[in-house]
């Protein structure tokens, strides 16, 4: 199939182009001009430069599937819900109209499960039905794309799939996020300070998140007109803690975990899980 993919250049999407590819799909991939992949790839789609709320409609001919990954300011901090709202749902919600007008009926977007926020202190696990609670703007803006987006396509009668994506780590993680920065003190053999660790989490490795992507590029019994939501997760949880005992392990860091010194972050949540119907 001939792909049009956004965020091809970010932590998610330099693995699923090397997926996608591998699969022996073809991609036309926007990026903004000057970026590279988080990842060094074997082979590189057809890059595509400008900004998201370019006029695209041209190169969206002929083309099978729009795969938008491409989201603003996704980890802390956040940028403000007004310059989030309009990225995430105004310019994002654009290109797939202009992908509407070139033709294209079948559409993979990139959500994520804090869109549920609040809802997960009062749910054990979530079913891709659970309310949307966020609680800050970027998932507060994703909320509001994926409601757009849904809507979107019961009108226009279009093959629509959200994949709200669980807790993500791997290669190509952003240096500050907790994965990496548990490494480098591993490898490097220094202490690591983090909070308590009890949150609970679906853990996914990033190359499992890309072939889940890949997986659902099948659209075979989504009915136009009548957009579904799933989850990219691993189907299975452990704490925080755990978690990064195991990579200490695995790593034979020769420094200690701190757990404890840091203190959690305002509102944390202590519970994030998909439903267990919800694996992949």
């Amino acid at each position: 199939m001939k792909l049009f993919l956004t965020g091809g250049t970010g932590f998610v999407g330099s693995h699923f182009i090397q997926h996608a590819l591998a699969a022996g799909h073809s991609i036309l991939a926007l990026r903004r001009p000057g970026s590279t992949t988080r990842v060094v790839l074997d082979v590189h789609p057809t890059w595509l430069e400008g900004p998201l709320d370019g006029d695209y409609r041209q190169h969206l001919e002929g083309v099978d599937v729009l795969v938008h990954l491409a989201s603003h300011t996704p980890n802390p901090p956040y940028a403000p819900l007004d310059e989030c709202l309009y990225w995430n749902v105004f310019a994002s919600l654009n290109l797939a109209k202009q992908a509407f007008e070139a033709g294209v009926k079948k559409f993979l977007v990139a959500g994520t499960c804090f869109e549920y926020g609040r809802a997960a202190t009062r749910l054990e696990v979530l079913a891709t039905d659970a309310p949307l609670e966020p609680e800050h703007s970027y998932a507060t803006s994703k909320a509001a794309a994926a409601i757009a987006f849904e809507g979107f396509a019961r009108e226009k009668m279009l093959h629509l799939k959200l994949l709200r994506i669980f807790q993500t780590y791997g290669e190509g993680e952003l240096q500050s996020r907790f994965w990496p920065s548990l490494r480098e003190a591993a490898v490097n053999g220094r202490d690591f300070a983090m909070s308590a660790g009890e949150q609970i989490r679906d853990f996914v490795p990033v190359e499992s998140v890309a072939a889940q992507f890949v997986r659902h590029l099948d659209f075979a019994g989504n009915s136009a007109g009548a957009p579904s939501i799933h989850h990219v997760c691993s189907g299975a949880h452990q704490s925080l803690l755990e978690f990064a005992q195991y990579w200490w392990r695995h790593w034979g860091a020769t420094g200690s975990l701190l757990p404890g010194v840091i203190p959690y972050r305002p509102n944390e949540l202590m519970r994030l899980l998909p439903a267990p119907d919800s694996t992949p």
